[in-house]
């Protein structure tokens, strides 16, 4: 199942760089500014094809992807009837439209996974605990569950009286009726059904305690579709905030020299220590290996509020970077200078590259839990 993870998180992340470059190039194309490439992957090319005026193609290094646009690059040479469809001999406002493009699907994409998470799997919750295994012996004897026909994936919606209880109030009930008959009522593909399971004293750990033969998982709550909708909202704005505030304490003194630590010292990993690539679809793995596939859907979301947020950084070479050179010449009324840019966006590159192979180094010497 490990392994399973691992490939999906793996397709997911190749699919949200597509839906990135495509948003990118297809708004370029509603504005008629020519694109010549666009490419999954970096490095050596692999296949490519001509659509059009666009070579599209993967290259051997997935770790991105990019889209060529006329004009965009202050060293290429243009061809004379080609640069009314350059980049710079647009309106302000539609080149920050096709740069803000690729960014947005982030948010757009983090909110359909929050929202079919919401809906499909839901959030966990104190109540009606979920069966997560009910296996056919306890102490070597026929288990009480197993022999009173409860299975995998029940969940407890009532016990001795008691409505929606906690995983508390469950096992409080269980002590208070060993070796007497009680009454469980489960919700299973969305029909109650009541069963009577007798409690037992058995030995965990040395020591004697009143079971009926289940392993519980947390509970899960599912929306509606008006609550899958507005909890999606409510999730994306509730982790950008988050994003926002971990990102400003990564990239500070503080995250940047507890990275050093990492790397350099026998310093052990916490949560919400960085990861790369490596790191979360370790995390993948480790998700669906415990049976939660669904709750990738909840990781899916996440990388995308991080990779969005990341991708807005008034930084070159990211879009962000992009977006501010253009409010610059909007202020200043003329062009900047992107050749005076580039040695600016190099610095950017090589401090973020530097930065990943720093994560990813750790995520193979520590990897997250």
């Amino acid at each position: 199942m490990a392994g399973l993870g691992i490939g999906a998180f793996i397709v997911v992340l190749i699919l949200v760089i597509v839906i990135h470059e495509a948003a990118h190039f297809g708004v370029a194309r509603l504005f008629d500014i020519k694109v010549t490439e666009f490419f999954v992957g970096f490095g050596p090319k692999i296949w490519s094809k001509k659509r059009g005026e666009t070579e599209v193609g993967i290259k051997g290094i997935p770790a991105g992807g990019y889209v060529k646009i006329a004009g965009m690059n202050p060293y290429e040479v243009v061809a004379p009837e080609d640069l009314p469809r350059t980049f710079g001999a647009k309106p302000i406002w539609q080149r920050s439209l096709v740069i803000f493009a690729g960014p947005a699907t982030h948010f757009v994409l983090a909110f359909l996974f929050f929202a079919l998470w919401l809906g499909l799997v839901g959030q966990p919750t104190q109540t009606k605990p979920l069966l997560g295994q009910v296996p056919t012996t306890l102490d070597g004897a026929p288990g009480p569950a197993f022999e009173a026909g409860l299975r995998p994936g029940d969940e407890v919606v009532a016990i001795a009286g008691i409505d929606r209880p906690t995983t508390d109030q469950l096992i409080a009930a269980t002590q208070a009726h060993v070796g007497e008959p009680v009454e469980l009522t489960v919700l299973r593909n969305g029909r109650e059904v009541i069963v009577t399971v007798v409690p037992i004293m058995s030995e965990v750990d040395g020591v004697k305690t009143a079971r009926i033969g289940v392993i519980l998982e947390p509970g899960r709550e599912r929306e509606g579709i008006v609550g899958a909708v507005t909890g999606g909202v409510g999730l994306v704005w509730d982790n950008l905030t988050g994003t926002v505030r971990g990102v400003a304490r990564m990239f500070g003194p503080q995250g940047l020299g507890r990275l050093v630590d990492l790397v350099f010292t026998d310093e052990k990993r916490v949560a919400g220590d960085p990861a790369s690539v490596l790191g979360v679809s370790k995390v993948a793995g480790n998700i669906a290996s415990e049976g939660h596939f669904g709750d990738m859907l909840l990781l899916f979301g996440l990388v995308n509020i991080f990779v969005g947020f990341l991708n807005l950084l008034p930084l070159p070479p990211f879009d962000g970077g992009h977006l501010a050179v253009l409010a610059i010449e909007k202020v200043r009324g003329r062009p900047v200078d992107m050749r005076r840019v580039a040695p600016i966006s190099a610095a950017v590159a090589a401090f973020f590259i530097l930065f990943t192979l720093a994560v990813m180094y750790v995520d193979l010497v520590k990897p997250p839990v």
